[in-house]
């Protein structure tokens, strides 16, 4: 049985956060009727929802490489989320949003942006925790 790291929890708190924010924030899209073109929809699935959750699953077996995945991911996320909810004036801007379901929306969407950059820094953290590799392991055994 594999002992868990103070880094693999955070890691694993911050991705699971992260899912559920998502999925609140999309509940809201939906409520919303913000409309999402198939390009930041194939976004959303494979770098927003995917991405940490492949990361994380990676990151079992080869922690720097999950790690990395993670770091990405979420950078990736915090980007697309600030450009098109608070920078691009359109339909997926939080000004834009029906009055109704502004704030859960909003609300969510800055959660996304404070939980992305956590995750970015988590995935990075466990990336370089397991990262360091010797000149021993590397040379041949004499």
């Amino acid at each position: 049985m594999r002992k868990d790291t103070t880094a693999r929890r955070i890691v694993t708190a911050v991705v699971l956060l992260h899912l559920v924010i998502s999925m609140i924030h999309g509940a809201a899209h939906s409520a919303a009727a913000v409309p999402m073109t198939l390009a930041g929809n194939l976004f959303v699935y494979v770098v927003i929802l995917a991405g940490p959750l492949a990361g994380l699953w990676l990151s079992r077996s080869r922690p720097v490489a999950g790690g990395w995945m993670i770091a990405v991911t979420m950078a990736g996320s915090l980007a697309f989320g600030v450009v098109n909810h608070f920078v691009l004036a359109g339909p997926d801007h939080v000004s834009h949003v029906a009055e109704r379901w502004r704030l859960l929306f909003a609300s969510t969407a800055v959660l996304l942006a404070v939980v992305e950059t956590a995750g970015a820094a988590a995935g990075v953290w466990l990336a370089s925790r397991r990262g360091h590799v010797t000149s021993d392991r590397l040379s041949p055994v004499s």
